[in-house]
């Protein structure tokens, strides 16, 4: 699995946490066949996977934006 996107997401940050809080939630709530459970896994993972991505885009904006140690 690839740790980024080939392309900008289409989904944002928020979109993707919601949507995998609410597989989270259908997942731990249970009455669910194998092939719907592992369905939504595999979802899950891809929403993980996206989040990671605005995360890390986020904390590199971060760094770009924060001086570097400087003497004071």
């Amino acid at each position: 699995m690839s740790d980024e996107p080939a392309e900008q997401p289409t989904t944002t940050y928020e979109q993707a946490r919601e949507e995998l809080a609410d597989v989270v939630r259908r997942l731990e709530a249970g009455g669910l066949t194998l092939e719907e459970s592992l369905g939504l896994w595999e979802r899950g993972e891809q929403l993980a996977e996206l989040c990671r991505h605005w995360l890390d885009r986020a904390r590199e904006r971060l760094a770009a934006a924060t001086p570097g140690d400087q003497p004071e």
